[in-house]
C-alpha cells in the first residue's frame, strides 16, 4: 500500500496559499517600480525644465519657477508614495515568509511521517520474513523427521524380513 499522508489537503491549501501570497508580493513590487519610474520621469521633466530655463526669456522666469515648485511638490507627493509602496511591500513579504514557514512546517511534517511509514513498512516485512522463515523451518524438520520415520519403518521391515527368514 503506497504512502498517504493525511494531511495532504491542508497542505496543498497551504501551497495555494502561499502562492497567492506570492502574487501579492509581485503586485507589491509592480507599484513599487511603478512609482520609482514615475520619480524617474518627474526627475527627468525637473532636468529638461531647467535646461529649458536657461534657453528662455527672463521673462519665462516665473512661469518656470512655478512649475519647478509644481514638479517639486510633485516628486515629495511621489516619494512619501514609495515609502508606502516599500511599506506595503514589506508586510507582503512577512506575509509570505510565514506562509512559506507554515508550508515548510508541514512538509517536514509529511516528510517525518514518510520515514516513519517506511520504517513500519521495513519492520512488517521483517516480521513476514520471519514467518516464512520459521515456517521454513517447521515444513524442513516435520520433513525430516517424516523421512527419519519413514526411514525407521523401512529399516524395522527389512529388520522383520531378514528375521522371518
Amino acid at each position: 500500500m503506497p504512502f498517504r499522508y493525511r494531511l495532504q489537503k491542508f497542505l496543498e491549501i497551504r501551497i495555494r496559499k502561499k502562492e497567492e501570497q506570492l502574487q501579492e508580493v509581485i503586485k507589491a513590487q509592480a507599484e513599487v517600480d511603478r512609482i520609482e519610474l514615475l520619480i524617474i520621469k518627474n526627475n527627468r521633466e525637473i532636468q529638461d525644465t531647467r535646461v529649458n530655463m536657461r534657453k528662455s526669456d527672463p521673462m519665462m522666469y516665473d512661469g518656470f519657477d512655478k512649475f519647478l515648485k509644481h514638479l517639486y511638490q510633485k516628486g515629495e507627493k511621489l516619494e512619501e508614495e514609495r515609502q508606502e509602496a516599500l511599506k506595503a511591500l514589506e508586510i507582503e513579504k512577512e506575509k509570505l515568509r510565514e506562509r512559506e514557514k507554515e508550508v515548510n512546517v508541514l512538509e517536514k511534517h509529511k516528510e517525518h511521517k514518510r520515514e516513519e511509514y517506511l520504517q513500519e513498512q521495513k519492520a512488517l516485512e521483517l516480521k513476514q520474513l520471519n514467518e516464512i522463515g520459521a515456517q521454513k523451518h517447521f515444513a524442513k524438520t516435520r520433513e525430516a523427521k517424516e523421512e527419519e520415520a519413514l526411514e525407521e519403518l523401512i529399516q524395522e521391515k527389512n529388520d522383520y524380513r531378514k528375521h522371518r527368514k
